[in-house]
């Protein structure tokens, strides 16, 4: 229910009374389990950072590794991007939250951590890494914009990332067009 007060309210208009109001419980039983407002919100960034990176983490293991990966993440990245607005303004309101908050940037730290990790099996970790970082400007800039997404446009930026000028791709064990297998993790 928290997460629907946030989605709604945003952080700032987000109290122990509106989650209690929400949740259709008395007050008290809010205030008894999270004493302050900062558990309130922990307790609910951890669970949408766990339930994004769990759903994010499958998404990555269900790809088969080689050649045909780029293309998948890139796919994965745009169902991310689909529609999704619900999800955005909550990953934006906590990353707003965690600009002045270092407990919850802990939760974000932990979220990026597992995001890289779920990259790696498919690129080396400093492609993993920008890919990351990508994604999330990606997802900004649509949930921001009045103008629809352009998958064309999102594909080809993937490919300027992946591509490297020498042949060979970020991603872990794929040929380039010289032939060369790509570096590993």
């Amino acid at each position: 229910m928290t997460l629907d007060v946030i989605a709604v309210r945003g952080v700032a208009g987000t109290t122990h009374r509106q989650v209690a109001r929400a949740a259709d419980v008395p007050l008290g039983s809010v205030t008894y389990h999270f004493g302050s407002l900062g558990e309130l919100l922990g307790a609910a960034f951890t669970h949408l950072a766990l339930t994004a990176a769990e759903a994010f983490e499958a998404r990555m293991a269900a790809i088969e590794p080689g050649a045909g990966a780029p293309a998948k993440v890139v796919a994965a990245m745009l169902d991310d991007l689909a529609g999704n607005q619900r999800s955005a303004v909550l990953t934006y309101e906590l990353y707003a939250a965690a600009a002045r908050d270092p407990a919850l940037r802990v939760i974000t730290q932990g979220w990026m951590d597992r995001t890289r990790r779920s990259l790696r099996r498919h690129f080396d970790a400093g492609t993993a890494e920008v890919l990351d970082a990508m994604m999330e400007g990606l997802i900004l800039h649509a949930t921001l914009s009045t103008d629809p997404i352009d998958p064309e446009r999102i594909r080809r930026a993937v490919d300027r990332l992946v591509l490297r000028p020498d042949g060979n791709t970020g991603a872990t064990g794929v040929t380039g067009p010289t032939g060369v297998t790509g570096p590993t993790a």
